[in-house]
């Protein structure tokens, strides 16, 4: 499922290379809400560190996140990780149409099948059944 949040890049923070396989950048916007606005933090991961890169800090800005969690345990201790996955940062008041990124997913492109004589025909029928 994916969310929107929009206010001012509040600050950004450079790329950090947390494995040999995983990179991430972090950066905090500053929301209205109410009297009291909102600071909040969100990462971006590997190919999309550099997304962040044509903004800078007082720019408004729209983030299309995801929200994940994860449990981690160490020494018998458990603890609960909640991370804001940002995937997509435009300029505020900018609407471009996209969907989320999909997950290890690999379909074909599908074209629509033309329809046969006999669908053809039936389309010009009409009966409701």
């Amino acid at each position: 499922m994916a969310f929107e949040a929009e206010g001012k890049l509040y600050k950004k923070f450079d790329t950090v290379q947390v494995t040999d396989k995983f990179k991430k950048r972090e950066f905090v916007i500053e929301m209205e809400d109410g009297a009291y606005s909102q600071i909040v933090k969100f990462q971006l991961t590997q190919n999309n560190c550099d997304k962040l890169d044509p903004y800078n800090e007082g720019d408004m800005m729209k983030v299309t996140f995801s929200l994940r969690g994860r449990e981690y345990t160490k020494d018998d201790k458990t603890s609960y990780f909640t991370n804001l996955d940002a995937w997509r940062l435009d300029k505020a008041g900018e609407t471009v149409a996209a969907a989320p990124p999909a997950a290890n997913q690999n379909f074909p492109s599908v074209e629509p099948a033309a329809k046969t004589s006999t669908e053809t025909a039936s389309m010009d029928d009409d009966l409701p059944f």
